[in-house]
C-alpha cells in the first residue's frame, strides 16, 4: 500500500479532536508524511440529541464525554471546558481554508482549539475569525469574510460531500489509505498500519 499522505478530519468543538492533534502530528511527522487536516462539522444533535429535548440517556453520554476528555486533557496540561451551547463550527472551518491558503493553518488550528476550549472564542463568528488569523500573521485577513460566503463555502461543501463517500461519520478520523480509524484511542493502530505500510 503506497501511502501519499496521513489525512485527518477534524472538527473545532470535538475535544477529542482536540486531544488528537498532537498525536496527529507526530504520526505525520515520525513517518515523513504531509498532514492533510480536513474540516468536517459534527451535527451533534442527530446523535446527542438538540439540549432541550435530550434524554436521560444522552445527557449521561454528554456528561461523561466531557468528564473523559478533561481527565485526559489534564495529563497533557491542557485545558477543556465543556461549552455553553452547541456551536456551528461551519465558519471555524472555513477559516482554517483560508488559514491554509494564507499560509498560517498550524497557528490557526491551535489558536481556534485553544481559545474554543477555555471558552475564550465564538468559533461562529467571523469577526473573532478574523481577529485569529490577524493575530496568526495571514497577509490578508480581511478577506476571510468573502471567502466565508463565496469560495470557501464551496471548497467546504466539497470537502463534506468527499468525506460523505469515504465514509466519515465523526472526528477526530484517521485516513490511512482506503483505510478509516476513529477516535484518538486507534492512534497506536495507525502508527501500527502505517509502519507496514512504509515498510513494504
Amino acid at each position: 500500500m503506497s501511502i501519499k499522505s496521513l489525512i485527518v478530519y477534524f472538527d473545532y468543538k470535538s475535544p477529542y479532536a482536540y486531544l488528537a492533534k498532537e498525536d496527529a502530528r507526530a504520526l505525520a511527522r515520525d513517518f515523513g508524511l504531509p498532514l492533510e487536516w480536513r474540516p468536517y462539522t459534527l451535527e451533534i444533535p442527530d446523535f446527542l440529541g438538540a439540549v432541550e429535548t435530550r434524554n436521560a440517556h444522552q445527557w449521561r453520554r454528554v456528561r461523561y464525554s466531557y468528564m473523559d476528555a478533561r481527565r485526559i486533557a489534564n495529563e497533557r496540561g491542557l485545558i477543556v471546558y465543556g461549552p455553553k451551547k452547541i456551536f456551528n463550527s461551519r465558519a471555524a472551518h472555513i477559516g482554517a481554508l483560508y488559514a491554509q491558503d494564507q499560509g498560517v493553518f498550524d497557528a490557526y488550528h491551535d489558536q481556534v482549539f485553544a481559545r474554543f476550549f477555555k471558552r475564550d472564542l465564538d468559533i461562529e463568528d467571523p469577526v473573532e475569525l478574523t481577529g485569529v488569523l490577524r493575530c496568526c500573521g495571514a497577509a490578508n485577513p480581511d478577506g476571510f469574510s468573502a471567502f466565508l460566503t463565496g469560495d470557501g463555502a464551496d471548497r467546504y461543501a466539497a470537502i463534506l460531500h468527499e468525506a460523505e463517500a469515504l465514509g466519515v461519520f465523526g472526528v477526530p478520523m484517521f485516513v490511512v489509505g482506503e483505510e478509516l480509524f476513529w477516535g484518538g484511542d486507534r492512534v497506536e493502530m495507525v502508527r501500527r498500519t502505517l509502519a507496514r505500510a512504509t515498510s513494504d
